[in-house]
């Protein structure tokens, strides 16, 4: 009788709906390797099909995977910033006109504006062609993907999630990120409470009228969540100097700064061709165990246990391996010709879609069946 009041009384470890079990969060870092690496593979081509196919599969994941927090509503917010950064692109190309051959396609001519002598070189106005117009829209189209690609990472990553599992030695930079992170869908879910409760009440100012009144509650609002997370964070032990010496946290930050210069010059040596050798992979790897080095010897000062870690499964590996994935045979330039991915807008033709890059996008597409479908538990890390 005891051993079953005892068996009756303990906790169930997976509570179940209609005899199954409740789906887990993806773990957040896998979220962000497959946004980063889809990134990497936007960088590689100037094809407008291709980056097209990015923002198809980025919305077809987002849709499918995004929980009900604040943070997975912003999705939309980025994809406007990225039509701007298309629009601004255009525009300058517009305005700061480069000539029009006589085989380019003349659309219109904006008035010149004369410049003086030190700023030769440049001409404000003046003729606009098609295949100009193009190339400028595809060129911020594929910086568009990459913020998208970020975006992504935001909606559907938990920023408090990914805090948990930043090293102890970037805990407080971890914190302003996930702060940063946070304040743009909270600050919308605020602009769009505060709109829902003018609409209830008789009030009939709209326009600028109506700004007043939504700016100073959201402002209220925002001042409120601050203290809310400052209260938390102080109860928690952030911010605290922990045990470690001065000369520990120069040498800490010494590692990270050459670690970072490290990290830099070997990026700088993979991308350009006539870089010496030492600038590549030598220099990269060389960055990258000082960085290894000064976030040991940093993690010393900060002693944290968590509560129910996030684990990491076979969904994260699948996940994180399809956006991987895609982004290796993108560089690999095996079984298509490199030149698709750069199409050349003079003569104007209508781009290729190759094979091979079209299918490691759509690879990366099934994140959307791969990854754990949004449930109820997720609500609960939103309070």
């Amino acid at each position: 009788m005891a051993r079953t009041t005892v068996e009756a009384a303990r906790p169930d470890p997976a509570p179940d709906r209609g005899g199954r079990r409740l789906p887990r969060i993806l773990h957040p870092v896998a979220w962000w390797v497959w946004a980063l690496s889809l990134a990497t593979a936007v960088s590689r081509t100037d094809n407008p099909l291709l980056l097209f196919l990015v923002l198809a599969v980025l919305g077809h994941v987002v849709t499918a995977r995004r929980t009900e927090a604040p943070w997975a509503r912003g999705f939309k917010y980025y994809l406007y910033l990225a039509l701007t950064v298309v629009a601004i692109r255009v525009v300058f190309r517009a305005v700061f006109a480069t000539g029009v051959t006589p085989h380019d396609h003349f659309l219109f001519s904006l008035p010149r504006v004369p410049t003086p002598d030190w700023y030769a070189g440049i001409e404000i106005g003046g003729p606009v062609s098609l295949e100009a117009l193009l190339s400028s829209g595809t060129d911020g189209l594929r910086l568009a993907c990459m913020l998208c690609c970020i975006g992504a990472a935001n909606t559907l990553a938990n920023p408090k999630r990914a805090l948990r599992v930043l090293p102890g030695a970037l805990y407080e930079l971890g914190v302003a990120v996930t702060v940063a992170i946070s304040v743009a869908p909270q600050l919308v879910q605020s602009v769009q409470r505060v709109a829902r409760a003018m609409k209830l009440r008789a009030g009939g100012a709209k326009g600028v009228k109506a700004l007043r009144g939504i700016v100073v509650p959201v402002l209220e609002d925002a001042l409120e969540r601050s203290l809310r997370l400052a209260a938390a964070m102080d109860s928690r032990g952030y911010g605290r100097a922990g045990t470690a010496t001065r000369r520990s946290r120069r040498g800490t930050g010494a590692l990270m700064l050459l670690g970072m210069c490290g990290l830099c010059a070997g990026a700088y040596g993979l991308l350009d061709a006539t870089a010496p050798t030492f600038l590549g992979l030598p220099a990269m790897a060389s960055g990258a165990a000082l960085c290894v080095a000064g976030l040991r010897l940093g993690g010393r000062r900060v002693t944290r246990t968590t509560y129910r870690p996030d684990p990491w499964r076979l969904p994260e590996w699948a996940v994180a391996g399809s956006g991987v994935l895609s982004a290796v045979l993108l560089f690999s330039d095996l079984g298509y010709d490199p030149a698709q991915l750069n199409p050349s807008f003079y003569p104007l033709t209508w781009p290729r879609l190759p094979l091979v890059p079209t299918a490691a996008i759509l690879l990366a597409g099934t994140a959307g069946f791969l990854a754990p479908p949004p449930g109820p538990v997720q609500r609960a890390d939103t309070q």
